[in-house]
């Protein structure tokens, strides 16, 4: 067999979020796939919080396991605590978060990677890529042995060259216990792609034993749980709180008083940290009038004593970090399992892919993940699963996936990584979404898993579960569009409790919109109304939101306009006048498709959109 002499479909560098999903997603689809990693152990690995899902980060799960993934299937399997965040605001900005078991996740994850005949998992660094004109022809490990594939998905996180802080100490590492990837980036670096410098950092595990968690306030999950993947027979499983304790006075004194200590604060780190989940003692100078920040004490599983500080992280030196652990309330007498560290580490811009994940230099060259300059699982997850995809597509000729803004937070996490010039770790946030009333955790199955089915990764049984729930939902509406409620004094006594009353006979649908009445409200007044939880949810959120849903429908349909100017791949930027010289740079390095992709490139004037539509109007080729 082929596989016997090192030639293989595809090679996948890096076996974290991004990388089991692109494997999977090959495997799935028929092709050989050599999936390499520097340790088989840390197989779907979760470094820093042990956690998935959130704000934004929830939807881009669902939108995964819509087109075939498996993040949310391990997620449902593995769960310590389920909890959906911001349930009282509106569909947009609910979301659903997963407390998780980490080494249950990483067992059952390489299990799911192991048992597929089509992945062959090694433990090796790949040191080179082989290319033969422009395109990939395989790659080399450290140890000199050559492996032949015609694409090649590179999923490195934080591996490549990183280097790991703790106070003014540092050495060569991509995580804690885990060597560094060496030698790739001047392989990247010879085949004319760059590379740049991005930091990132985690709290220390602290063992639960010599914790007080009378001192603190306790975070319970949800009694009715809400799970992450549409397949059928989630399992129920027994959950457990976390905590939340808050700096003090005596913390922040440490801090300031230990700045000089910090490798970021003395210039030994180069690379940009995470704006949205700054360490402690960003935190700390960057909002010195705060005189306190929530700490959240989080379990790690189930079979270990590990807990994880969320909130502190930190760089500063293993002394310091003892002395802030152990000013916090239930913290006083705090052992450390493992530190605190920051890690910095090489990545590629992604200005230089396409919204395939391509490189624009390399053909069958794809990244995926952390390697692109993003932060999070999820958002690895999500990047990994469409560079597997479009990997598969370029071995077999076919058209590439490559999702719009307007489909998908997938679509807008890409487009964005490839038309911003992006400066720090990109996370994923509703507020990046301009779409977001239509792009909820809710539907992302009616949005995606007609292409998952398409694509060849969701079988015919879980797409005709699909069909039967859409029918549900709009048979369910028509119901309630036909549906009357009586002003009865039976009515108006179930509708008291919740501070309404009517004074005529209305249709249900038009009593559901009122802020206080749900769907639940409903079953007391009306018993026959029995839809399931996730069929009753988008209801509930189409009729409520029924104006701003066709609002937004509207502005798509606007921005859909300037989709349709394609831009010549051939255009010369150069040789148009009136638009400047910025602007020509700009375009000249990303090569948008369409005049909406160059609407969205940092630093191009809607006058120079405009002056390009005319241009383009008028059958500019050159």
């Amino acid at each position: 067999m082929d596989y016997l002499k090192n030639k293989f479909d595809i090679i996948i560098v890096g076996a974290g979020h991004a990388g089991c999903e692109a494997a999977l997603a090959c495997a799935k689809l028929g092709v050989k796939v050599l999936l390499c990693t520097l340790n088989v152990d840390n197989i779907a690995l979760q470094p820093c919080n042990p956690a998935v899902g959130g704000p934004a980060k929830s939807t881009l799960v669902r939108e995964i396991d819509a087109l075939g993934g498996v993040m949310g299937e391990v997620t449902d399997a593995t769960y310590l605590q389920l909890k959906v965040l911001n349930s009282s605001k509106g569909p947009a900005v609910r979301a659903l978060r997963a407390q998780s078991d980490k080494a249950e996740y990483t067992r059952y994850m390489r299990n799911l990677i192991e048992s597929n005949e089509n992945i062959y998992l090694k433990q090796c660094c790949i040191t080179e890529l082989l290319v033969e004109n422009d395109k990939i022809i395989g790659a080399v490990d450290e140890f000199g042995v050559h492996y032949s594939a015609r694409a090649v998905v590179l999923t490195t996180g934080t591996s490549l060259e990183g280097r790991i802080f703790v106070g003014l100490k540092s050495y060569s590492a991509g995580r804690l216990g885990e060597k560094a990837a060496i030698g790739l980036s001047d392989s990247l670096h010879k085949l004319g792609i760059e590379t740049k410098k991005l930091k990132t950092g985690t709290p220390a595990r602290v063992d639960k034993r010599t914790i007080d968690y009378s001192k603190m306030t306790i975070q319970p999950g949800d009694d009715e749980l809400s799970f992450f993947s549409f397949k059928p027979n989630r399992p129920i499983r027994k959950t457990y709180p976390c905590y939340l304790t808050r700096t003090t006075e005596e913390t922040h004194k440490i801090i300031r008083s230990n700045l000089d200590k910090s490798p970021m604060y003395q210039g030994l780190i180069h690379g940009v940290g995470p704006r949205y989940c700054p360490s402690i003692e960003d935190k700390i100078v960057r909002f010195a009038s705060n005189p306190s920040h929530h700490i959240f004490i989080e379990p790690e599983g189930l079979g270990t004593y590990e807990t994880y500080i969320q909130g502190f992280s930190t760089s500063l030196p293993y002394d310091v970090q003892e002395r802030m652990l152990r000013s916090l309330p239930g913290l006083e007498n705090a052992h450390i399992i493992k530190p605190a560290y920051a890690v910095e580490y090489d990545y590629v811009p992604a200005v230089q892919t396409t919204h395939s994940l391509m490189s624009k230099k390399v053909k069958g060259l794809f990244f995926g993940g952390q390697i692109n300059g993003t932060s999070g699982y999820e958002e690895a997850a999500a990047q990994g699963l469409i560079a597997g995809i479009n990997a598969y597509n370029y071995l077999n000729g076919s058209e590439m996936l490559e999702l719009s803004r307007s489909s998908s937070y997938i679509g807008t996490l890409i487009d964005d990584l490839v038309t911003k010039d992006i400066q720090d770790p990109y996370r994923m946030l509703t507020s990046r979404s301009e779409y977001r009333l239509l792009l909820r955790q809710d539907n992302a199955d009616e949005r995606l898993t007609p292409t998952g089915h398409k694509i060849g990764l969701i079988d015919d049984e879980q797409f005709e579960r699909f069909n039967n729930k859409q029918q549900m939902i709009k048979d369910e509406k028509e119901k309630l569009d036909g549906l009357k409620i009586s002003a009865s004094e039976e009515v108006n006594e179930i509708l008291a409790k919740y501070e309404e009353h009517i004074d005529r006979g209305m249709r249900a649908s038009e009593l559901l919109k009122r802020p206080n009445i749900t769907y639940k409200v409903l079953q007391q007044i009306e018993p026959s109304l029995n839809m399931p939880k996730d069929v009753y949810e988008q209801v509930e959120v189409i009729i409520k939101y029924d104006g701003y849903i066709k609002r937004q429908e509207d502005q798509v349909n606007q921005a859909g306009k300037l989709e349709k100017f394609k831009i010549p791949e051939d255009i010369d930027y150069d040789k148009i006048d009136h638009i400047s010289s910025e602007t020509k740079d700009k375009l000249s390095k990303i090569k948008p498709k369409t005049l909406a992709q160059a609407s969205r490139i940092g630093g191009v004037k809607p006058a120079d959109i405009s002056i390009l539509m005319v241009m383009l109007d008028r059958g500019l080729k050159k």
